[in-house]
């Protein structure tokens, strides 16, 4: 194995003795690509679901809709990206086009855009500049359904799409994301024709060569669809990840629009690629601004919950806010998303893991492991994780608090590089002289959320109960929702 110089001290804020000279453990495949882990630091992060249908008031639009309806009274960009950022979302996906072909911004390859509508601004380069100045990432919606263009359903409309997808990587600044969802075919408008065009949605749209073109323009995007190949879908729109969720499928089963949900929402072990899930919901009941939902957009609490079935399960939680007929994020929405992010922040502010004294043991019981090694970290900040001996599969790691804490919830990170390596762990508090079992979970991966009653106790100890290899464990972390 690579040996590497190194004195660790701490487990996020919790520590273990300085150790050198570590052996590091052999990876677990697949692991993450450097995109895949950048991804990964997001977590959370917003869908703009804007264009011709908000003025409409559908949720999809068949093509033949006038140029000349869309007309926001207020537009506002830094709006729209100060409610997200203000809500803690760190990204931003922009449905530059939906199923029905208009462009939020002047594509040179069609006259069904902004260009021909009373607005004539660019709300692509809008939105990706507000994102520029307000630190958030910018992503971006192509739908590969086109029920205005003439050439759907025939071999030329793939060059259409590919230019517009390259006018998009080519002159609107860095791309984070874009999603491919896959839609494919039915009615519309298609070059001014009523008709209905069918096509096969696994071989028609050539993913892998418009990929490609994606990977030569901006290396860093990461790309979303059912199969990935970067991010995949959760196989719901309730943003909600199985209970047991793996970063990993078989990647090979799948195509954009062609999948088993049931497989999407759990991933496969063991899968053949890493393609972590992506759970999509939206804050109202539709996609697109309604007046009519004003008063349905989801309470603070609702999102929490969804918080800890999404992150909490090692997937992102991508939220839709779908902006007005003004152009601007509704008060409403705005006011449930701040206190969103308030609920959160109170949790998290607190490690109280802070400071405690640990001690870890392998399965053998004899005390010997690989302490704290050195990790490559994305945001330049020195991580460290706790790994065993190559054959200790189910150790622990015990926390000394030093008195009493309360605490409802507990984070439990794995070193992603080292790939998804621990299949099952159990929680116990140290209670009346003995440790009792308070929690257990299967999949970790890049986060996982134990969220339960509140607990008492001045001893916390995690248990690795199942694990193909020793474990990599980043952190172990304590909190206390706001009462």
């Amino acid at each position: 194995m690579n040996r590497r110089e190194f004195v660790g001290t701490s487990l996020s804020a919790a520590g273990l003795a300085r150790s050198t000279f570590v052996e590091l453990p052999v990876p677990y495949p697949p692991g993450p690509s450097p995109r895949q882990l950048a991804w990964h630091e997001l977590e959370f992060y917003g869908f703009l679901h804007f264009t011709i249908n908000t003025f409409t008031n559908r949720e999809w639009g068949d093509g033949d809709e006038s140029p000349a309806l869309f007309n926001p009274t207020a537009f506002d960009a830094d709006q729209i990206v100060g409610a997200a950022k203000d809500g803690g979302m760190k990204g931003l996906i922009l449905t530059c086009k939906h199923h029905d072909g208009f462009c939020l911004w002047p594509s040179r390859y069609t006259e069904h855009s902004v260009k021909n509508s009373p607005f004539r601004r660019d709300v692509v380069k809008e939105i990706s500049a507000a994102c520029a100045r307000q630190g958030v990432r910018f992503g971006i919606y192509l739908s590969p359904w086109d029920r205005n263009h003439k050439d759907y359903g025939r071999p030329a409309y793939l060059a259409y799409y590919r230019n517009q997808l390259r006018e998009l990587l080519t002159e609107y600044g860095p791309v984070f994301e874009i999603f491919c969802d896959g839609a494919n075919g039915g009615d519309g408008y298609y070059g001014g024709v009523y008709e209905r065009r069918e096509i096969d949605n696994r071989t028609y749209y050539d993913w892998p060569n418009t990929w490609q073109l994606v990977r030569d323009l901006q290396p860093s995007t990461v790309l979303f669809s059912d199969a990935g190949p970067d991010v995949r879908w959760v196989g719901n729109e309730r943003g909600i990840a199985g209970e047991t969720c793996w970063a990993t499928q078989n990647s090979a089963d799948f195509a954009p629009g062609h999948a088993d949900v049931e497989r999407l929402n759990r991933g496969d072990r063991p899968g053949t690629n890493w393609v972590p899930a992506e759970c999509d919901v939206s804050i109202r009941p539709g996609w697109f601004y309604h007046q009519h939902e004003d008063d349905q957009v989801k309470t603070p609490q609702q999102l929490v919950d969804l918080y800890y079935s999404s992150v909490g399960r090692g997937a992102s939680f991508l939220l839709n806010l779908p902006p007005d007929r003004r152009g601007r994020i509704h008060e409403n929405d705005a006011r449930s998303l701040r206190e969103f992010r308030r609920i959160i922040d109170a949790t998290f502010a607190t490690n109280l893991a802070a400071g405690a004294r640990v001690s870890a043991s392998n399965s053998r019981g004899n005390g010997r492991d690989r302490r704290f090694v050195p990790g490559n970290v994305l945001d330049g900040s020195r991580l460290t994780y706790w790994a065993t001996d190559d054959d200790a599969k189910t150790p622990s790691l015990a926390l000394d608090l030093g008195q009493p804490r309360t605490f409802n919830v507990v984070r439990i990170r794995e070193y992603l590089p080292l790939g998804q390596r621990v299949e099952a762990i159990k929680l116990d508090k140290w209670e009346n002289a003995e440790w009792v079992e308070v929690a257990g979970a299967t999949s970790i991966g890049s986060c996982r959320l134990i969220r339960g009653p509140r607990v008492t106790t001045s001893r916390v100890r995690l248990r690795v109960t199942q694990a193909p290899v020793c474990p990599a464990i980043s952190e172990v972390g304590l909190f206390a929702e706001p009462a």
